[in-house]
């Protein structure tokens, strides 16, 4: 028998030292040692406290997607000579090589009749970017950015749009954990977590559903392997039996690495693709047949309780077991654990929110935590977990479609403007518009907004018609590539986080901000996002009541933030005072709810249909991060390729298949072709392919409350090769 896959260990050190080695011992060290957030995930570490260090004063605080993060950053600029070739030699290139081919250093742009970008200078450009926006008009433009970028960034974007003339402003997360704000706003009142990192030394169970940390956050999973070494339990809920989520070997741990890894899961269920909410509501009917609710918390703190209990005693335990494939004795032994814990955490990410009823299935995992009394104090919660570093702050500050009133009633003010208050378009309502001939011009600051999305070739054909695009961004991507034939594109390049010119700050998914301190210097012909801005607004509104460029200075982005946006006060002054902070009003360590009358709420919801059919989750690799590819194999999946598709040993037995044969896999929407089939521990019915290759398969059908697409539940078959694909 082969030796099982343990995530981390010797070779998650190497491979870091390999890349440190590749893009320099010396830069790497001044990277990561320098005061400026991690550029990774949202889990959060860096900043004031030192580059390898998190608000715990934890050292080091350092992971593999770190340094893969920063392998990026620290490459010399693109040979001019690379964009003497044209859009169909760069098509040739991967994602891989394309992000690899070095920093983008100049301002370049395709007009719509050439094939290949050239240089253009930075007046020049920003020139011809206020004309295309001013011609395009504010309701025929929409703005749109990552969550890598500063909340200095964001709020300057957002600003420029409302004043231009249109809401038509969103963010990443309408593509990510959009539904977990809608589902927990109308729960408990608040969108993001109700813990903080000090809860994690403190509970006693954690409840991972539908994500992959060993992958996409590894520095929790230290989190979770100190719960066991506490005596507590760790449950994973994933159709993946992911081997780094049963075993990991923490590479800053000897004891962990000799020892061959720690044991992290110390139980794992593995539902159906899409059956989440006849889990949860298994685990509510488990707990309430148990007695393990908690009556005083309920009747203290809560409403509707009584229609959560009949819907629960309506429903019988034949159709919850058929839904989900696991039995009640499953769910009854996870329920007693949680209820009984005397701390519990319950953790998820995308694989709850990718689906047709991603905001339902978060409204069911804050039902949960209400019905056993495990939120509202310290070390119990709730704890969303976040993919780019500062996608909960790019939404804080403002960059969505939708600003409360009196934020907006603020905004005004201070600004002496009349802001548009009719709700903009999100992320897939302005693709939309865009495929329907509806959009002109469009700002995308970071990422990579062609393979974030759904259906590539919808995707390719909606950025197509937006007649000028406007990237700001590190490095290209495919989404510079595909989508431009008949329309122009103009690049700009921009400061990587720890190249700033001035500060700026960050906001973690435990609601914690940093301040990062730039001032690393490598490329010239760079400039930071702000200074961007607030040319182009410059530029394409002269006779606002105020200049755009006061906010040149970021003290000045962030005083104003701080009269602007509730719970941001500290931010004001902390270049000067150094002192970083939680978030005001959102962490729930009392039982006061963000509502009216400060009860949570449990709220009730249907069971979906679920099809009887093969059903596709896309997910990440762990040498990726969202839609950058590090490395093309898949190291804690057996190394496989990325264009693979896992299936059950005896699904692919079932059809005909086995381990390595090469077929087709096909939806509705689309077809990927001879990919490799590969066996691997799933539940009966699943099947992974990695996002974005997969993207060709997915719909652009959404979630009704949360516009999220449903990247985790699409009904896909198999095709021979042989048969061709007229099926």
């Amino acid at each position: 028998m082969s030796k099982p896959i343990v995530g981390g260990g010797a070779k998650k050190v190497l491979y870091a030292l390999q890349t440190a080695t590749r893009i320099g011992l010396e830069n790497t060290a001044k990277a990561l040692t320098a005061k400026n957030a991690c550029k990774a995930c949202a889990l959060g570490m860096g900043g004031q406290r030192g580059g390898m260090t998190n608000e715990l004063d934890e050292f080091p605080s350092v992971c593999n997607k770190s340094i893969q993060a920063q392998s990026t950053d620290i490459q010399p600029g693109i040979p001019p000579e690379v964009l003497d070739h044209s859009l169909d030699d760069l098509r040739e290139l991967d994602g891989h090589e394309l992000e690899h081919l070095g920093r983008l250093a100049m301002p370049v742009f395709k007009a719509k009749d050439d094939d290949r970008y050239r240089p253009i200078g930075w007046d020049e450009a920003l020139d011809l970017a206020a004309a295309r926006f001013r011609a395009a008009g504010p309701q025929r433009s929409f703005f749109y950015a990552s969550g890598r970028s500063s909340n200095e960034a964001g709020f300057v974007l957002q600003l420029l749009a409302r004043a231009f003339g249109t809401n038509n402003v969103n963010n990443c997360s309408y593509y990510c954990h959009q539904a977990t704000g809608v589902g927990l706003g109308a729960t408990i009142g608040t969108g993001t977590a109700t813990v903080e990192l000090e809860d994690l030394t403190r509970c006693d169970m954690v409840l991972v559903i539908g994500a992959n940390p060993s992958s996409n956050h590894p520095r929790f999973i230290h989190k979770l392997k100190a719960v066991r070494e506490r005596g507590g339990a760790v449950v994973m809920i994933n159709p993946a039996k992911e081997p780094g989520l049963v075993r990991f070997a923490i590479p800053k741990s000897p004891a962990s690495m000799l020892k061959g890894g720690d044991w992290i899961a110390s139980d794992y269920l593995q539902p159906r693709i899409g059956s989440d909410l006849f889990v949860l509501k298994g685990l509510i009917k488990a707990a309430l047949e148990l007695g393990a609710q908690d009556a005083a918390f309920i009747t203290a703190h809560t409403s509707g309780f009584d229609a959560l209990r009949a819907d629960s005693e309506g429903l019988g335990w034949e159709v919850i077991e058929n839904g989900c494939g696991l039995t009640r004795d499953d769910l009854r032994r996870v329920a007693k654990l949680y209820a009984e814990a005397d701390n519990a955490v319950i953790a998820w990410g995308m694989g709850i929110t990718h689906h047709l009823n991603g905001a339902d299935n978060v409204e069911y995992i804050a039902n949960l935590a209400l019905l056993c009394g495990q939120i509202g104090r310290p070390g119990a919660g709730l704890l969303p977990l976040r993919g780019h570093s500062n996608v909960q702050g790019i939404g804080t500050i403002g960059v969505k479609p939708v600003l409360a009133k009196d934020v907006l009633a603020r905004m005004e003010e201070a600004f002496g403007l009349s802001l548009p208050d009719a709700p903009g378009m999100d992320t897939m309502a302005c693709m939309q518009a865009a495929h329907q001939g509806g959009i002109d011009a469009a700002l995308m600051m970071g990422g990579n907004l062609f393979e974030a999305n759904p259906d590539s070739r919808f995707a390719a054909e909606a950025l197509d018609r937006i007649g000028f695009k406007l990237y700001l961004t590190t490095t290209l991507n495919r989404g510079h590539v595909h989508g431009l034939d008949a329309s122009e594109s103009l690049i700009l390049p921009v400061t990587a986080r720890d190249e700033e010119w001035q500060p700026t700050t960050q906001e973690s998914m435990f609601n914690y901000v940093r301040l990062s301190d730039g001032g690393i210097m490598r490329l010239r012909g760079v400039r930071p996002e702000s200074d961007i801005l607030c040319d182009l607004a410059s530029r394409l509104m002269p006779d606002l009541p105020f200049d755009f460029q006061a906010f040149k200075p970021h003290r000045t982005i962030r005083e104003a933030i701080a009269k602007i946006v509730p719970g941001m006060q500290a931010l004001a002054d902390i270049d000067v005072a150094k002192r970083e902070f939680h978030i005001q009003g959102r962490l729930l360590h009392t039982p006061r709810f963000n509502t009216l009358d400060g009860k949570a709420r449990f709220v009730v919801r249907p069971l979906p249909s679920l099809p009887d059919s093969l059903m596709l989750a896309t997910v990440r690799s762990e040498g990726q991060f969202n839609t950058i590819i590090y490395e093309r194999t898949d190291a804690y999946r057996g190394g496989v390729d990325r264009w693979s598709v896992l299936m059950n040993a005896e699904d692919l037995a079932e059809r005909g298949f086995q381990d390595g044969d090469v077929a087709h896999v096909a939806s509705e929407h689309g077809v990927m072709r001879d990919v490799t089939l590969r066996a691997f521990d799933l539940a009966r019915g699943a099947v992974l392919a990695y996002f974005p290759e997969a993207n060709a398969l997915t719909g652009t059908s959404v979630d009704p409350r949360s516009k999220t697409p449903a990247f985790k539940s699409t009904p896909v078959r198999l095709i021979r090769q042989e048969a061709g694909l007229a099926s």
